[in-house]
């Protein structure tokens, strides 16, 4: 009799207790006259197959990114929309796994040279807090840091378990992407692809043509190297057909750095190719202090103070807008300098803590020098300084610059040596298509702050995780 009301396969009696919530919530609702108790089975059903599988949320989360769209919220925060929810809910999940025991992260993982420089980083910025300007803010950068860092690194670290897996990640991203190219495609045709119709046609997926640009920009070697990792047939096929779409994004979206950041990551190929990773690094690094010294010493930077009248935006001639770009006119640089000058007197005033983290805005308008105000100064979209490592020194001090600047060092010397230590060609393209990707995203931060955006930062730290996974499948290579 016990076993003809009570089933015993598992997934019978989830069947009945779902259908006994059900009927309990119908009930409740009509005797109550509230039909909010409806929404409690659909509750308990959406808990109940979290609690099975919740991974299809990451893989929704990827998807969901190139749609995402940052709505206010009081108080002048903000919530990037569906992705943070998305991110909370996967952060839930991914915390009582493993708090139950059914999700597993290797120790190697923890103690990561990768993994403890971020979480130095965090550390870092909790202490920048404490001295920020605008603790309310600087909490939520904290809070945000932390439901991208669990879910995109150590979800991914937990997920990904062979190559194919990383391929299957950046296919969810690559067709939500491929989505909103073709829908930009499809508006700015209408205005004969001109150059001052691109902020308009990425809506409402898109801040701007920078963002739009470097999520195709920085999915251009995982096309890549995803579709020499197939056999001929369609998923080759598909994947080829994708990376067209995300090269035509990036050449149509007019975005200078975007543009050019795909040369330079073949470049960075033939750096590693060369085991010339750490020169270059070091060359960079005396070149910034170089630059650094000369523009700071006697007021040197003066000398580069724009005229206000000849500051000017091209919107209708990309080719003139290039030439505006070398001649120091280009209205968009100008305003970079403007800012990237008051970043730097932020910086020699609080070098140590910076003014907090998510701060720049509208601290850095104390800071400002006239002499390079141009006709876009007023800043209604609230930007910041154009150069994460300027806001980075800006908002946390010299430790946190210092910090991030040996999270991706560390990182691009780790693919240089992967590349040469692997013997699995499957492997090096791995390898290549998260750390060119890398290579992208970095060159976009001497002109743009991205690894706080959604749609990019994701992706910065997935790479990551990506890097780790793959040193110890070549570990293990060489062991055997």
């Amino acid at each position: 009799m016990q076993s003809i009301l009570w089933p015993r396969d598992a997934a019978q009696r989830l069947f009945v207790v779902f259908i006994g919530v059900l009927l309990l919530a119908g009930s409740a609702a009509l005797l109550l006259e509230s039909p909010a108790l409806l929404a409690l089975p659909l509750a308990v059903l959406g808990v109940a197959v979290l609690l099975v599988d919740w991974r299809w949320v990451y893989y929704v989360l990827l998807f969901c990114l190139a749609f995402s769209r940052e709505i206010g919220l009081p108080g002048g925060l903000s919530m990037d929309v569906p992705s943070e929810p998305l991110l909370l809910v996967l952060l839930g999940c991914f915390g009582v796994s493993v708090v139950l025991g059914k999700t597993h992260v290797p120790a190697r993982f923890w103690a990561h040279p990768l993994v403890i420089i971020m979480g130095l980083a965090l550390l870092w910025s909790v202490v920048s807090t404490v001295f920020s300007v605008a603790p309310i803010k600087s909490v939520k950068y904290l809070l945000a840091k932390l439901w991208y860092i669990v879910p995109f690194v150590f979800v991914t670290l937990t997920i990904v378990r062979r190559p194919a897996d990383v391929w299957r990640l950046a296919a969810f991203y690559v067709s939500g992407a491929i989505i909103t190219i073709l829908y930009t495609a499809s508006r700015h045709a209408t205005k004969g692809f001109s150059f001052d119709s691109i902020n308009w046609a990425i809506q409402p997926f898109y801040i701007n043509h920078v963002i739009y640009a470097v999520v195709a920009a920085m999915l251009v070697p995982y096309a890549f190297y995803a579709a020499r990792d197939q056999q001929p047939g369609l998923k080759r096929l598909a994947w080829r057909l994708a990376l067209g779409i995300l090269v035509f994004g990036v050449l149509l979206s007019y975005t200078r750095a975007s543009i050019l950041s795909l040369p330079v990551a073949g470049l960075f190929y033939l750096v590693l190719r060369l085991r010339l990773t750490r020169l270059v690094l070091a060359g960079a690094a005396v070149a910034a202090l170089s630059g650094a010294f000369y523009f700071m010493s006697q007021n040197n930077y003066m000398l580069y103070a724009p005229d206000f009248e000849k500051t000017i935006f091209n919107g209708h001639n990309f080719e003139q807008h290039l030439e505006a770009t070398y001649k120091l006119e280009d209205v968009s640089g100008m305003e970079r300098v403007y800012r990237w000058v008051a970043a730097a007197r932020m910086i020699s005033e609080k070098p140590i803590t910076g003014s907090g983290p998510s701060t720049f805005y509208p601290e850095y308008k104390r800071y400002t020098v006239k002499s390079f105000r141009t006709y876009v100064s007023d800043n209604p979209e609230k930007s910041t300084t154009h150069n994460y490592f300027l806001l980075q020194l800006a908002e946390q001090g010299v430790p946190g610059f210092l910090l991030f600047v040996i999270l991706f060092s560390t990182a691009l010397v780790m693919v240089e040596n992967m590349y040469h230590r692997s013997r699995s060609p499957q492997h090096r393209r791995v390898v290549l298509a998260a750390g060119l990707s890398l290579v992208v995203i970095i060159f976009h931060l001497l002109l743009n702050e991205l690894v706080e955006v959604d749609k990019i930062g994701s992706f910065f730290y997935i790479a990551l995780a990506v890097l780790m996974r793959v040193e110890s499948w070549i570990e293990e290579e060489i062991a055997i």
